[in-house]
């Protein structure tokens, strides 16, 4: 598991002066970016190795609030893998409240330059599992 600190900035917050739905997806992504440095790559370099990971499903659900100035942690690890995709799950907590404020996943397929679904390579397996 990987843990990411985001400080909710005001212009990520809505007209009620909460965290705007639509940042979460680019928490989520920034928690992402953090898991693959923390194992020693980045999306950067597999995309140099011809690989790419896009988003195919994403699945949230808000439990409470995250106001401006608030510092979230994102927690993010892999929930399951198959031929050529991977589940990201995800625990949002205010780090005000201490509470879990929203639970996520996202799944990714793992795709070649052609951009269909190839098997995930074992080099790539062992980099996940680092």
């Amino acid at each position: 598991m990987t843990e990411e600190r985001v400080r909710v900035r005001y212009g990520e917050t809505d007209m009620m002066g909460h965290a705007y739905y639509g940042n979460y997806m680019l928490w989520l992504e920034q928690a992402r970016g953090a898991w693959c440095r923390e194992r020693g790559f980045s999306y950067l370099s597999l995309e140099e190795m011809g690989y790419r990971l896009p988003v195919v499903e994403v699945w949230a659900r808000y439990i409470g609030e995250v106001k401006y100035d608030d510092v979230v942690t994102i927690r993010v690890w892999i929930a399951e893998r198959k031929r050529a995709s991977i589940k990201f799950a995800y625990e949002i907590i205010n780090e005000r409240t201490s509470q879990v404020v929203t639970e996520a996943y996202t799944w990714h397929v793992f795709v070649g330059l052609q951009m269909k679904a190839v098997t995930i390579p074992p080099e790539i397996i062992r980099l996940f599992e680092t």
